[in-house]
């Protein structure tokens, strides 16, 4: 049974604090997170006690984002492990909570195989569960470094793209501090280039039907005081027309082998509208975001989202979740079509920028050196 519980932040996220963590509170510990449902309207912790908490969060966006969700999936499995849980049935309940997002699995059996290994040489689940946790906590510190590695690799790629600076960038959904260890993925770009005096104004997509673009980007780049400008998803088509979009930038859910890229539904849309204009699209995500198993685009398994997402509209003091719970925006009885993601195919993608360097352009040989070279370097850093 699931077992979490709010608690409000008394002041706002100081910058840096991180969205998810591990504590240690005297009756047993626990993974918290800042539900992301909640915001911009409140700060709200989720205080998950059990793997099935957590994977509630993760079935109602309370805790999102493809690096996110990976760091998210190893803390469940260090919590199953700490708390004396069936890891196993843990393990298996994370990984098929949100099927699109690969980062989730990796998360998870990462933390899964040192829970394994540990369990194999003690042949005691107490003593095999610290094991667990610091998998978790080295891919969170990971992902952080990561992050920061994929700003700068971003940044020297528009100055190459876009000379003389004074960038307009679209960006969709949300790809920031929210969904990483770090400051994001293809935001944490656009903010490098905030920093560096390079951007005159990120454009951000509302996202529909969850409004992510509206509530969560709007959001960290309030807090990051860059200049930013909120439209529909629909109004994308005129910037384009008048010349106002240098280039886009997204993030990824997953990449196939052969540079197909599933992200948040929309995406698509914008890869055709960069194309027909002569505008960069670019996607920033980490190595682990791309899965060789997964050949191409056709072969990405599409998470399908409950249709009241679409025929409500949600507050954002309000769970997700809960289908009636909304203002009707559609007569009662609708069906819709709700698909979280959509998959850009390779031939639309400029370049695909990672913490281990940019390939462009997207071909599948390029994206298996990549990730060769990636996990030849990989394997030498770690203990």
């Amino acid at each position: 049974m699931a077992d979490q519980f709010a608690q409000t932040r008394r002041e706002g996220r100081p910058a840096g604090t991180p969205v998810i963590r591990w504590q240690e509170p005297p009756e047993g510990p626990v993974v918290v997170l800042l539900d992301q449902t909640r915001l911009p309207a409140e700060e709200v912790e989720l205080v998950c006690t059990d793997a099935p908490a957590l994977v509630e969060a993760i079935r109602s966006l309370a805790v999102r984002g493809a690096p996110l969700l990976g760091i998210a999936g190893a803390y469940g499995v260090a919590l199953a492990a700490a708390r004396g849980f069936d890891v196993e049935d843990a393990a298996r309940a994370l990984e098929n909570a949100r099927p699109t997002a690969v980062n989730l699995s990796v998360g998870v059996r990462r933390a899964l195989a040192a829970y394994r290994a540990a369990l194999a040489a003690t042949g005691d689940p107490r003593r095999a569960a610290p094991a667990a946790l610091a998998a978790a906590r080295q891919l969170h510190q990971e992902d952080a470094r990561a992050s920061a590695r994929m700003a700068e690799h971003g940044l020297a790629l528009l100055d190459e793209l876009l000379p003389g600076g004074s960038h307009q960038i679209l960006t969709h959904c949300n790809t920031g501090s929210l969904v990483s260890g770090g400051e994001g993925t293809a935001f944490a770009v656009a903010l490098a280039a905030h920093r560096a005096g390079r951007l005159r104004r990120l454009w951000v997509d509302e996202t529909r039907p969850l409004l992510q673009g509206a509530r969560l980007t709007a959001y960290e780049a309030a807090r990051n005081g860059m200049a930013y400008t909120l439209l529909t998803d629909n109004a994308a088509g005129s910037l384009f027309a008048a010349g106002e979009v240098d280039a886009v930038l997204v993030g990824a859910d997953r990449i196939a082998a052969d540079g197909s890229v599933a992200n948040k539904v929309g995406s698509y849309p914008l890869a055709v509208l960069a194309r027909y204009h002569h505008v960069p699209f670019v996607v920033v995500a980490p190595v682990t975001t791309v899965d060789p198993d997964t050949p191409d685009g056709a072969s990405v398994e599409i998470e399908q989202r409950p249709g009241h997402e679409v025929t409500e509209l949600m507050a954002p003091q309000a769970p997700v979740t809960v289908a009636g719970g909304g203002l009707p925006v559609a007569p009662l009885g609708t069906q819709a079509y709700n698909p979280a993601f959509d998959v850009t195919p390779p031939e639309l993608v400029t370049a695909i920028v990672t913490e281990d360097g940019v390939v462009s352009p997207v071909t599948a040989a390029g994206l298996a050196e990549l990730c060769a070279r990636s996990r030849a370097s990989t394997a030498g850093q770690r203990p």
